[in-house]
């Protein structure tokens, strides 16, 4: 079935990090536009209960184990006999603090989970089910990714890095796989809950659009993406940010 914005009968999706904040969100909304939904994440209770929620199938499980990303696609398959959409949510913001002090196996861990576990988890899309049907891919990044900040840089490195895995998948699985990434601003999650609960108001108020992020609002731009209303967009990064890219330009009344 062809499908326009908003309207996915007939699709089956994974999605990864799927029972808090931006990826429950995305599950939501593609599960409201008629996907089946694969949702994955570690605790197997939420899991369960996201899953029942969106009348989908789930597996408890970190993307850093590569048995589990195996499995997870196998499921899908196997429960709606296709994987049509991928959503790579799941990430970890550690190591937090300066690079310099950054212990070295902890580093290793965010490229694992940032990085290769949506290169690991796509390969399996692509020999399960997308290499022959199509499909389309979406990989969660940040607006971080294109600059710096105090704390975040093996989070903000790993991004960037996502971000050119994106292209360069893009670049290799086209015509038929479209791979993209949406990079969200500041959003009411619990994993960034450390940096706009102590002054989300003066935050908001810096922004042109006056608020910071619903996870929502990320959630409907990765269902664009995903739609064959975006049928003609690859390799491409949409930002999500609220105007945090341009709030330099307000000027102070």
């Amino acid at each position: 079935m062809t499908s326009s914005y908003g309207d996915l009968r007939g699709r089956a999706a994974v999605v990864t990090g799927a029972t808090r904040g931006i990826g429950r969100a995305v599950a939501r909304a593609l599960a409201d536009a008629g996907a089946r939904v694969c949702v994955s994440a570690r605790d197997a209770d939420e899991v369960r209960r996201t899953a029942a929620e969106l009348d989908g199938v789930g597996l408890a499980g970190s993307v850093a184990d590569t048995d589990h990303l195996r499995e997870l696609t196998d499921l899908c398959l196997s429960a709606f006999g296709r994987l049509d959409i991928l959503v790579n949510n799941a990430a970890t913001n550690q190591p937090y603090g300066t690079l310099m002090d950054a212990d070295a196996l902890v580093w290793r861990d965010a490229f694992t989970v940032n990085v290769e576990a949506p290169l690991r988890l796509t390969q399996h899309a692509w020999h399960g089910w997308m290499r022959e049907h199509g499909g389309s891919v979406v990989n969660i990044c940040t607006e971080g990714a294109g600059h710096v900040g105090p704390g975040v840089g093996a989070y903000g490195t790993s991004k960037a890095a996502l971000l050119h895995l994106t292209q360069q998948l893009a670049g290799e699985l086209g015509p038929g796989v479209r791979v993209n990434s949406v990079s969200p601003g500041l959003v009411r999650t619990e994993m960034a809950r450390f940096v706009w609960e102590p002054g989300e108001k003066d935050i908001a108020a810096g922004l042109p659009l006056g608020r910071i992020g619903e996870p929502e609002d990320v959630a409907q731009a990765v269902l664009w993406l995903c739609s064959d209303a975006a049928g003609w967009i690859t390799g491409a990064d949409l930002l999500v940010d609220g105007g945090t890219s341009v709030r330099r330009a307000r000027t102070t009344p």
